[in-house]
C-alpha cells in the first residue's frame, strides 16, 4: 500500500524486505560457474581489442614498430588462453557446485565470442598485415571458421552423446589450432587449407575425450606453458621464436593426430564387434 507523507506530500513505498531477494527467479541469478564463463567472453572480447589496437591499426597507419604489434598478437593470443582456462573451470565448478539455469546458454555465447569471433578476426587480420597473404581469400577463411564454430556450438545443445565424449573438435582447441597455424607463419595456401582443415575437424563426427581427470590437468599444464612460450616470444627472449614455433607445431600436431587415434579406435571396436558376433555364430 502506498502511504502519503503529510509534510512533504510526497509518496512512500515501504523498503523491500532483505528475503525480497531470496525471490528473484532462478533464471537471474548468477553462480560461480557463470562468473568464470562471464571472464570467458571478457577474454574474448579483450582479444579482438589487442588485435585491433595494437596489430590491425598500426599496419594501417603505416606504423614500422613490429615489436608492438608482437606484443599486442601474444596479449590477444594469452587472453584466448586465459579464456580457454576459464572455459574450463566453469565446467569443473559447475559439475561440482551448480550452475544457473541460464549457464549453458551463457557458456555457448562466451564461447561464441572466444572461440569462434577472436580467432576468426585473428585470421582476418593476418590476411591483411601478411605480405604473401590475400585479404579476401583470408577472409572467407574467417568466415568458414567462424561459421564452424557456430554450427559446432549449436550441434552440441542438440545432440545427446555418450559421457565423456565430445563430437567434433572442441572449439577452444580448434581455436588455439587455427592460431597456431597463423603463428606458425607458413607460406599463405597451406595456412589457408590447414585453417580449413580445423574448421572441418569441428563439425566432424570425429570423437575427442572430455578434459576431466587426469587430462583436464594435462590441458591446463600445456595451456601455462603456451602462456609462458608466448611471453618469451613477445619479450624478444633468446630463442624465443623457436620455443613459440615448437609449441605451435606440436598444437597442430595434437589437432591432427587424436583424430587418427579416435579412428584407429573406432575401427578396433568395430573388428571386435564382428569377431563376436562370428564367435556367436559358431555351433
Amino acid at each position: 500500500m502506498t502511504v502519503i507523507d503529510p509534510e512533504t506530500q510526497a509518496e512512500w513505498v515501504p523498503e523491500a524486505d532483505e528475503d525480497d531477494a531470496d525471490d528473484m527467479p532462478l533464471s537471474m541469478r548468477l553462480s560461480i560457474a557463470d562468473t568464470l564463463t562471464l571472464g570467458n567472453a571478457t577474454c574474448g572480447f579483450m582479444a579482438v581489442y589487442f588485435t585491433t589496437t595494437g596489430i590491425l591499426i598500426p599496419h594501417l597507419t603505416g606504423s614500422d614498430e613490429s615489436g608492438m604489434a608482437r606484443h599486442s598478437a601474444a596479449t590477444a593470443v594469452i587472453l584466448m588462453l586465459m579464456a580457454a582456462i576459464f572455459d574450463l573451470f566453469d565446467g569443473l565448478v559447475a559439475r561440482k557446485l551448480r550452475s544457473s539455469p541460464m549457464g549453458a546458454e551463457l557458456d555457448n555465447l562466451s564461447d561464441l565470442i572466444s572461440f569462434g569471433l577472436a580467432p576468426a578476426y585473428f585470421v582476418l587480420v593476418y590476411g591483411m598485415v601478411a605480405d604473401d597473404a590475400h585479404q579476401r581469400v583470408s577472409a572467407l577463411a574467417a568466415i568458414v571458421v567462424l561459421l564452424a564454430v557456430v554450427l559446432r556450438l549449436a550441434r552440441f545443445s542438440c545432440v545427446t552423446l555418450k559421457d565423456g565424449m565430445f563430437q567434433g573438435m572442441p572449439s577452444p582447441f580448434g581455436a588455439l589450432t587455427v592460431i597456431s597455424i597463423v603463428l606458425l607463419e607458413l607460406p599463405f595456401v597451406p595456412t589457408l587449407l590447414a585453417i580449413i582443415g580445423v574448421a572441418w575437424l569441428m563439425v566432424s563426427r570425429v570423437e575427442y575425450p572430455k578434459p576431466r581427470g587426469v587430462l583436464a590437468v594435462a590441458m591446463l599444464g600445456w595451456i601455462v606453458a603456451a602462456m609462458g612460450l608466448l611471453a618469451a616470444w613477445a619479450l624478444d627472449a633468446p630463442g624465443g621464436q623457436l620455443l613459440l614455433q615448437t609449441g605451435c607445431a606440436l598444437q597442430v600436431v595434437l589437432g591432427a593426430v587424436i583424430p587418427l587415434f579416435a579412428t584407429a579406435r573406432r575401427v578396433n571396436t568395430f573388428r571386435d564387434n564382428r569377431r563376436e558376433a562370428r564367435a556367436a555364430q559358431l555351433p
